[in-house]
């Protein structure tokens, strides 16, 4: 039986929601990982940055803004010891500017994806992924990079069809 893992960047707290700011207890890609996991039974862990995003949304954005410009990778709090016995790596992020949020590529860059599937999913509010997927394929070029899922972060607590919807794509594309 393959083992599989979801590792995820989210941010509660004041987030842009149907085109307001609003408070999130948690946030939306936390929410779809959770999901994911309750569907796959794959093995959890949260990306987070060693230093955090001011609690301020516009403020928050605008740290992103600075990171994506000068290329930055955020030390980050922990990173598993190995991905070595996992087959599929679940990836959720928000999309940030356009992109996954810079911690993402930080824990990326810091495993060997030789032989491992990465398979993205991106909360958003309308964005899509955004250029993400490029982004990911220069942060670990040698994984098998699957079909990524774009959810609307305003629905991530019902997002359980797109989900299984999406994992059905991912097991067609393995067959």
């Amino acid at each position: 039986m393959s083992k599989n893992l979801i590792a995820y960047f989210s941010r509660k707290g004041f987030n842009y929601s149907k085109g307001q700011i609003v408070f999130l207890e948690t946030g939306n890609t936390e929410t779809a990982a959770k999901k994911l996991q309750a569907l796959t039974g794959a093995d959890l862990f949260q990306i987070e940055p060693l230093s955090p995003y001011s609690e301020d949304y516009r403020e928050c954005v605008q740290e992103s803004k600075e990171e994506l410009a000068v290329g930055a990778r955020p030390s980050l709090k922990s990173i598993p010891d190995s991905i070595e016995n996992y087959d599929t790596i679940y990836l959720g992020y928000p999309n940030w500017c356009g992109t996954c949020p810079m911690p993402v590529l930080s824990f990326l860059e810091a495993f060997d994806f030789t032989g491992k599937k990465l398979a993205p999913f991106c909360t958003n509010e309308g964005s899509g992924l955004g250029r993400s997927l490029e982004d990911i394929r220069k942060g670990a070029p040698a994984a098998r990079l699957l079909p990524g899922l774009s959810i609307r972060g305003s629905e991530a607590a019902g997002c359980e069809n797109e989900l299984k919807e999406w994992l059905k794509k991912l097991e067609e594309e393995n067959a």
